[in-house]
């Protein structure tokens, strides 16, 4: 593991507790990332910065009650994407969030498996 992927950690340690079908690890524009059916649900940017997949509402409301930890740059703008401090961010919030983008892409046949 390199230096880079190191604040990963916190991520993996969510994934590997909440045990979603079909969640695999892989890459996504050159950087560790967590995906379903190909489908990027959070990936490293740069040491400790995250880009999750959320909606705009909910992109807008973590970056006005969170700003230590969810924000975005002008590339985001607009963006369906929210970048975390995962130094700062509150592993229960990651799960429930990195869960939220998961369901959204999973298959129906996953989200029962989960749900037993």
């Amino acid at each position: 593991m390199s230096n880079l992927e190191d604040g990963f950690e916190v991520v993996r340690a969510v994934w590997q507790r909440a045990k979603w079908p079909g969640v695999e690890e892989g890459l996504s524009w050159g950087t560790v990332a967590l995906k379903v059916r190909g489908k990027m649900l959070i990936r490293l940017k740069e040491p400790d910065v995250a880009v999750l997949l959320c909606d705009s509402d909910e992109k807008a409301f973590l970056m006005q009650t969170a700003p230590d930890v969810y924000f975005q740059t002008d590339h985001y703008s607009g963006y369906p994407a929210v970048l975390a401090r995962l130094s700062n961010v509150d592993p229960d919030e990651l799960s429930r969030l990195i869960e939220k983008a998961w369901k959204e892409k999973a298959s129906k046949k996953m989200l029962e498996d989960f749900r037993r």
